[in-house]
């Protein structure tokens, strides 16, 4: 069929928006909004976001990156070896947050001998280097209950439980282990271990 030229004033059928496609609509939109407001009021309650302030967690979390931080995790469990926690130095409210990673956990020995970490007398892995300053661990530590040994993961980078002013740290002063790792600008989301 030849289409006629020139304007054509033909109505095109519209197509009805039904009541139920509005509720339905709105249902979506309710959900949504719940969902997004229960997550905010979890992340509030339960969890915090910190920033990295440092480089002695690299390359695991770098200068300036945001994690969130798991709260109530040790309400239900204790600290184990491996965890990396959020704590205030010394409980210091004035201080910013320590990140750093747990080595030996209540009733371990710790040593630092010629730079390396010997936890109940075996070497930790080379995976990380080797330590300059050895701190309060050139002597045997015996880790007490609920005490914390804590070391970066640039073991020379930064304050850890080597520092006379950060010591062991005692477990009712860590805020929580660290949850997810958002990265510098939410680009680089990922869980920790």
């Amino acid at each position: 069929m030849a289409r006629k030229k020139g304007l054509s004033f033909s109505r095109k059928k519209r197509k009805k928006i039904s009541a139920t496609l509005i509720k339905e609509i709105l249902a979506w939109i309710f959900n949504l909004m719940i969902a997004i407001g229960l997550g905010i009021l979890i992340v509030n309650f339960f969890g915090m976001q910190v920033r990295m302030i440092g480089t002695s967690m690299e390359p695991t979390i770098a200068n300036s990156e945001k994690v969130l931080v798991n709260k109530v995790v040790y309400l239900f469990s204790n600290p184990e070896k491996g965890d990396t926690i959020v704590f205030l130095p010394n409980g210091n409210m004035y201080s910013h947050y320590y990140v750093k990673r747990i080595v030996a956990t209540p009733g371990d020995t710790v040593q630092i001998i010629e730079g390396r970490l010997y936890v109940n007398g075996e070497m930790e892995e080379a995976a990380y280097d080797k330590m300059e300053d050895a701190g309060i661990a050139e002597n045997l530590i015996r880790i007490g209950e609920g005490e914390y040994f804590v070391l970066g993961d640039a073991r020379n980078s930064g304050e850890d439980s080597r520092s006379g002013n950060i010591g062991l740290i005692e477990e009712e002063l860590i805020e929580g282990k660290v949850w997810i790792h958002l990265g510098s600008e939410y680009n680089n989301v990922g869980l920790m271990e």
